[in-house]
Parts: C-alpha cells; structure tokens; sequence
C-alpha cells in the first residue's frame, strides 16, 4: 500500500538551543531563507506523500502561520511588482494538505505520534523527526528511500546511519543484519543504551514508515528512557512480533535541535543555494583564512 500520509513530530521545547528557542520554534531556525520545517515537508512531497500532520505545542503557531495564507503580504508583493516572491510564498501555502494536533503535555516521541492516531486510521504512514533535517538528492528524498523498502518488504522501516560511539548512548543502537544494498534487517533495537548494551554504532537517525498497528503497541509501552514513552521502545517490540528493516539512507542529515547542527546546516545549503552560494563561498575562502 502506498504511503501518502506523514507525521512531523514538532512539539519539543528545543533546550539545546535556548535562549533563541524561548521565543522561536527550533522548526522555525532558518537555513539561508527557509525554517527548518520547510525542507521536512518538502521531502515528504517529493516523496509523493499528500496529507501531513504536524504535532505541535504551546508557543508554535508560528508553524501553522508559515504555510498559511497571508494575504496583505500578498497583495504587497503583487503590487510592488515582485511576482517572483508571490509565486515562492503561495507554493509554500500549496505544497501540502497539511493539518495540526498539539501534544498537551511534553510526554516523549511515542506519545506525540500517539496523537496522530486519529490521522494515520489504518494506513502506513512516514514518520519526519522535526529536529532532523536531511539534504538528499532531489530525485531521491529520504524518506522517499524508505517508502520504497516498505513497498519492498511490507515491513516497518526506520532511517539509519552509523555514528560515533559517543553519540550512540544519546541516540539507540540497533542490531542489523544485512539484507540487500543499504538495506538492513533489524533485529533489535534499544533507546540510549549503557555503553555495555550498545548493539551496534547504527543508529536511527530522523525517519521512519511504520503501520497502523504501531498505536496499539505504543498504548501498552511502558515510559522509558527519560520517563516519556519511547517510540523505539514500541518499534523494539515491532521488530519482535513482525519484524523491520532499516535503510541507510543516502542524505546528509543536521540535527537542528543542537547549535552546530544548525550552523553546519546553514553554511552547507548556504554554499549550494543557486542565489547567493557563489559570493557566499568566496567570502568562507576568505574568513577561513583568518582562522
């Protein structure tokens, strides 16, 4: 069954990034002209995805406010002549059915896609971490990548990358087993192991599909790590029960959650931005001389 809905994850309050996420969503931190969330959602798009709902929380209507309607920024633009910026603004209003649901209580990553339940009905699902990023290529989205594997295998899938050993205790560990190309088979999994559970340096990093029955796994997990439910926790006894795969996903992904994340994002799409990467690369040539 193809995949057409997805959950963006957006209710976290963003403490590694204070002060600036006391006033502005981590999802809102812009990469050259564009917040965070905008390249999420259009993954999901290129990805052929159509509905999407994103979890928010108290402080975040900013989110709902950027792919909204504006209509007097509008009508300046048009009558300032700078139809070129219409068009941009109002493709961003048009790039998705795209619905809201706050998550009332800061309970983990399981209880926010928890709240999708209503959304997701019965049908498999994409499922776009709000603090990960991923530039991939065009004609393959990350998440896109994972589709196909669940088209493939009819198994959950979740994104994964290796990692270094002192980022695997904040992230999970997984135990894979080779399947095909940069396809794994997962065979367990842990949230933010000791260093003597750690299974592997894979880890899953930003995205997953995973089906409907995950809900009612999610409603018998226990709290884990941190005392919140842990959406690896239930992806843990997914695993168990029908098993999942993990694809290593071609993309780079930054962690918008953590200030070098943000400033690696923002100086990689900066030197590729088809507008200004050209000057924007000559002045780094010069900075990095100074240093």
């Amino acid at each position: 069954m193809k995949v057409t809905k997805a959950v963006i994850p957006a209710a976290g309050l963003g403490t590694r990034v204070l002060p600036a996420t006391k006033s502005v969503p981590k999802e809102m931190l812009p990469i050259v002209d564009r917040p965070a969330i905008h390249y999420i959602v259009e993954e999901a798009v290129r990805a052929g995805i159509t509905d999407i709902l994103i979890i928010t929380s108290r402080g975040k209507s900013s989110v709902e406010d950027y792919f909204d309607r504006a209509p007097e920024l509008e009508e300046r633009l048009l009558a300032s002549g700078k139809e070129d910026l219409y068009r941009q603004i109002m493709d961003v209003t048009r790039m998705a059915n795209i619905q809201y649901v706050r998550q009332q209580e800061a309970k983990g990553l399981g209880h926010a896609v928890l709240c999708a339940k209503s959304f997701v009905g019965s049908d498999p699902f994409a499922v776009l971490y709000g603090d990960d990023v991923i530039i991939s290529p065009a004609d393959q989205p990350a998440i896109g990548q994972l589709c196909k594997a669940y088209d493939r295998h009819g198994l959950g899938v979740v994104g994964i990358k290796e990692v270094t050993p002192e980022q695997i205790v904040k992230y999970s560990s997984l135990a894979v087993e080779p399947l095909e190309g940069r396809t794994y088979r997962v065979t367990d999994m842990v949230e933010k192991p000791a260093p003597d559970k750690i299974l592997s340096l894979f880890s899953i990093l930003g995205r997953c599909v995973l089906p409907a029955e995950i809900f009612t796994i999610l409603e018998e997990t226990p709290l884990g790590a941190g005392g919140e439910l842990q959406l690896t926790d239930a992806m843990r006894t997914l695993t168990h029960t029908r098993g999942m795969t993990g694809v290593d996903y071609v993309g780079k992904r930054y962690d918008m959650g953590n200030k070098l994340g943000v400033l690696q994002a923002i100086v990689e799409v900066g030197a590729a931005h088809p507008e200004i990467g050209e000057g924007f690369k000559d002045y780094l040539r010069e900075f990095c001389k100074t240093l």
